[in-house]
C-alpha cells in the first residue's frame, strides 16, 4: 500500500531534480570510501569502509523519512511546526548551556548511541516556520495603511533566536547560513520597503549591542579558532604549521589534481595532511583524484538543482510554498558558497558541509528533508493543474 502511494507520488515529482539529486548522492557516497579510508583505518581503528557503511545507514534513514514526508500535505505543516520548533529550540539551548565540543564548537548532542547536531535540524525548520508566518500575514503585510511592527517582531523573535543560539555554540558558519535564510526570505517578502529597511537597521544595531555585551562578559566575540581563520584568511600558507595547514593542504590537493586528476584512491593529501577529509574538506580530495574537468560536472549538478527549485518556487501558487522553495534554494546555495569559498581561499574557512558530498548524518537528514518538501510542493502544484 505504501509502495503504491510512493509510486503514485513519483509520477508527479520533478524528475530532473530527483535524478540529479540521486546522482550527486551516489557520487558523494562512493567518494566517501576513498576520502575516509585512511581516517577509518588509522584513527577509527577499523576497516576502510567504516564511514561508507555508516553513511549508507544514514541514507536508508533518509529514505524512510522521504517516504513519510512526501505524503504529508504542506498545509498540514502548521499542525507540526510548534512541536518541532519547541524540540529543536530546547536541544539548541541545551548546547549553549553545555555541549560536547567538537573541533572547537559546542554543537553536538552526544547520546552515546548516536550524535545529533540540532543546529542542522534548525535549517529546514527555520525555512518552514518563516514561510508559514509570511503566509499567515500575507494580506496583513499587503495593507500599507497599517503598521506591521508587532507581526514583524514576532517573526524576528521566532526565527532569529536560532542563529543567535548557534552563534553562542561557536558555530559561525551555521549561524551565518541560518541568518542568511532569514535575510533572503525577509527581503523577498511583501513587507513594505520602508519597514524592511527599518527592521534590518534595528537588527544590525541589536546585533552590535549583543556582540559588545558578549565581549564585556566573556572577553571575546569569536573563539580563538575563528579568529585565527579570519586573521590567516589572506595568506594561510604563511602559517602552515599553526592555523593555515588545512586550507593550504586543500590548495595542494587541488593543484595535484590538475585537469584530469591523479586517479580514484590515489590522493596523497588525505593521509594526515587534511583532517577528516570526508567531511567539510571533501571537495579537495574529489578535486585531487578526479581533476578540474570532472569536477565541473558537480557544479553543473548544483546549478540544475538550484534552477529546478527556483523554477518550482516561481510556478507554485501559494506564498507558503514559494517561500519554502526559495528558502531551500538559499540554504543549499549558502552551503556551497561558504564551503567552497573557504576551500578556495576567497573567504575565511568556517567549516560547513558540502551538499550531497560531505559525510554527516544531521546535515544529510536536513538536506533530504528540505528537498523532499520541495518535491511535495511540486506534487501539489501538478495536482492543482489537473483539478483545473
Amino acid at each position: 500500500m505504501i509502495i503504491k502511494k510512493v509510486l503514485r507520488a513519483f509520477k508527479d515529482m520533478d524528475k530532473t531534480l530527483l535524478f540529479t539529486t540521486i546522482l550527486l548522492i551516489i557520487f558523494g557516497t562512493l567518494n566517501i570510501v576513498t576520502a575516509s579510508s585512511r581516517e577509518a583505518v588509522v584513527n577509527a581503528d577499523t576497516n576502510m569502509f567504516y564511514y561508507f557503511f555508516k553513511h549508507c545507514v544514514i541514507l536508508f534513514l533518509c529514505f524512510i523519512m522521504f517516504i513519510v514526508l512526501i505524503k504529508i500535505p504542506t498545509k498540514k505543516y502548521k499542525s507540526y511546526i510548534l512541536l518541532l520548533y519547541a524540540a529543536i529550540f530546547v536541544m539548541n539551548l541545551v548546547l549553549v548551556l553545555k555541549g560536547a565540543s567538537v573541533r572547537g564548537a559546542n554543537n553536538w548532542l552526544d547520546f552515546k548511541i548516536i550524535k545529533i547536531q540540532p543546529s542542522e535540524l534548525a535549517k529546514p525548520l527555520v525555512i518552514v516556520a518563516m514561510a508559514i508566518l509570511l503566509d499567515n500575514y500575507e494580506r496583513f503585510f499587503g495593507n500599507d495603511k497599517v503598521k506591521h511592527t508587532n507581526a514583524i517582531w514576532k517573526m524576528l523573535c521566532m526565527v532569529l533566536i536560532f542563529p543567535v543560539l548557534v552563534f553562542f555554540q561557536k558555530d559561525l558558519g551555521t549561524a551565518i547560513i541560518l541568518f542568511g535564510i532569514f535575510i533572503v526570505l525577509f527581503i523577498f517578502s511583501n513587507i513594505p520597503f520602508k519597514e524592511k529597511v527599518t527592521t534590518l537597521v534595528i537588527v544590525a544595531v541589536i546585533t552590535c549591542v549583543m556582540l559588545v555585551v558578549k565581549l564585556s562578559i566573556t572577553g571575546y566575540v569569536l573563539s580563538k579558532a575563528q579568529e585565527s581563520r579570519i586573521k590567516n584568511f589572506f595568506d594561510p600558507c604563511s602559517k602552515y604549521e599553526q592555523t593555515g595547514y588545512q586550507v593550504c593542504n586543500a590548495f595542494i590537493a587541488i593543484n595535484n589534481g590538475g585537469a584530469l586528476g591523479v586517479g580514484i584512491g590515489n590522493s596523497t593529501q588525505k593521509y594526515s595532511y587534511i583532517p577528516e577529509p570526508h567531511t567539510d574538506m571533501v571537495f579537495s580530495i574529489i578535486a585531487e583524484e578526479n581533476g578540474v574537468i570532472k569536477c565541473s560536472l558537480i557544479f553543473i549538478g548544483y546549478l540544475i538543482v538550484l534552477y529546478r527549485i527556483l523554477k518550482i518556487s516561481m510556478n507554485t501558487k501559494t506564498t507558503r510554498n514559494k517561500n519554502i522553495c526559495l528558502g531551500v534554494a538559499t540554504y543549499i546555495f549558502l552551503h556551497i558558497l561558504i564551503n567552497l569559498g573557504g576551500l578556495f581561499g576567497v573567504m575565511p574557512l568556517t567549516g560547513v558541509p558540502l551538499p550531497f558530498l560531505s559525510y554527516g548524518g544531521s546535515f544529510m537528514i536536513s538536506l533530504i528533508a528540505a528537498l523532499t518538501i520541495v518535491q511535495r510542493i511540486h506534487i501539489e502544484m501538478k495536482n492543482e493543474k489537473i483539478k483545473v
